[in-house]
C-alpha cells in the first residue's frame, strides 16, 4: 500500500488487484460474467453467427453454401470517479494512522466502484444520479427482451424468461431483492420450494445455476425483477490496471467549500471499467406488471 509521500499518482498494480477483489462480492454481474482485460484505447471482440446447420453431401454432390455473419461488439472503458473529504490532521497523522484512512478508502472505493458498475451495465446509468447516460448509449442490459411479472409466481416467470432467449444456454440469474423474497415465499401444498431464500438468503444458487440477490438489480429501475441469461459467454468486462489517486488540498473540487476554510483535504480515486454484451438475444429481463 502506498504511504503519504507516495499517493498521489497511481495506485500499485498489487492494490488495484486487492480492490477489485473486494469488489466481487459486492457486484452481481461481476459475480457472474467473465473478466477480461481491456486497453484504455478500447477493445473489439468478434462474433460469428453461423446461421442453418451442417449439410450431409452425398458422393459427388454438391457442398451446399452457408452463411455466416461477423461483427464486433466494442469494449471501450469509461472512467468513474469517487472522492471523499477527511480532516486535514490526515497529513500530520503518522502513516500507520493515514494507511488505516486509507484502507477504508479503498474500501469504500471498491464497494461504490461495484454497485456503480451494475447501475451502468443494467440500466445505463450515471450511478450519481441515476439518469440515463450518454455515454453508455444502448450498452446495457435494459435494452434487451423481456416478460411480466404480475402476480406471485417468480418461477413462471423465470421460466417465461428462460423460453424468451431460445437456444442459449442460462449460466446465471441475477435477481432483485424483491424477486428473492419472491422465491423465498414460493410455496407448493404449503411446502416452501427455495427455502434457502427465506429471511433475505442469497445461496449464489437457483436449481444448479450461478444465482445472486442484489439491491443493485432495481436500482434506478423499481420494475427490475431479475435478469436471466448466458453471462459466462454472452457479457464481458474488464478494468485498467491503472488506478489514479491525488490528495487535493486546495480549492473546491466536490462542490462543498474551500479545504482550507474547512480544514479538509479530498482524497480522489479513479478508475476505467468497460463491458460489452456479445448478443442481447442471449439475455431477457423479468420486469413487474402493473
Amino acid at each position: 500500500m502506498a504511504n503519504k509521500s507516495t499517493m498521489n499518482g497511481m495506485f500499485p498494480a498489487t492494490v488495484v488487484k486487492e480492490i477489485f477483489s473486494l469488489v466481487n462480492g459486492h457486484s452481481t454481474i461481476i459475480k457472474l460474467a467473465k473478466q477480461m482485460p481491456v486497453a484504455f484505447s478500447g477493445n473489439d471482440i468478434f462474433t460469428f453467427n453461423l446461421d442453418g446447420e451442417v449439410s450431409i453431401v452425398g458422393e459427388g454432390g454438391q457442398k451446399p453454401a452457408g452463411s455466416a455473419v461477423l461483427a464486433p461488439v466494442s469494449v471501450k472503458p469509461i472512467k468513474v470517479i469517487y472522492q471523499h473529504r477527511l480532516s486535514d490532521e490526515f497529513l500530520r497523522a503518522s502513516d500507520e494512522k493515514a494507511l488505516s484512512m486509507l484502507a477504508a478508502f479503498k474500501d469504500g472505493f471498491a464497494k461504490k466502484i461495484a454497485s456503480g458498475f451494475d447501475i451502468m451495465a443494467f440500466h445505463g446509468l450515471n450511478p450519481a444520479t441515476l439518469t440515463a447516460s450518454d455515454v453508455i448509449g444502448t450498452n446495457h442490459l435494459d435494452t434487451v427482451a423481456s416478460v411480466t411479472y404480475t402476480d406471485d409466481k417468480p418461477e413462471e416467470a423465470l421460466n417465461d424468461a428462460v423460453s424468451l432467449i431460445g437456444d442459449f444456454d442460462v449460466t446465471g440469474y441475477a435477481l432483485s431483492k424483491a424477486m428473492g423474497t419472491a422465491l423465498g415465499n414460493c410455496k407448493v401444498n404449503g411446502v416452501a420450494q427455495y427455502p434457502e431464500y427465506k429471511l433475505g438468503g442469497n445461496p449464489g444458487t437457483l436449481g444448479k445455476t450461478a444465482a445472486d440477490v442484489n439491491s443493485t438489480v432495481s436500482k434506478g429501475n423499481a420494475n427490475a425483477m431479475g435478469y436471466v441469461g448466458d453471462f459466462a459467454n454472452a457479457f464481458r468486462w474488464g478494468y485498467a490496471d491503472q488506478i489514479p489517486m491525488e490528495v487535493i488540498q486546495y480549492g473546491d473540487p466536490d462542490g462543498q467549500g474551500d479545504l482550507k476554510r474547512t480544514n479538509e483535504v479530498v482524497l480522489r480515486a479513479e478508475a476505467w471499467i468497460g463491458w460489452g454484451i456479445l448478443a442481447k438475444a442471449a439475455f431477457a429481463r423479468i420486469l413487474k406488471g402493473a
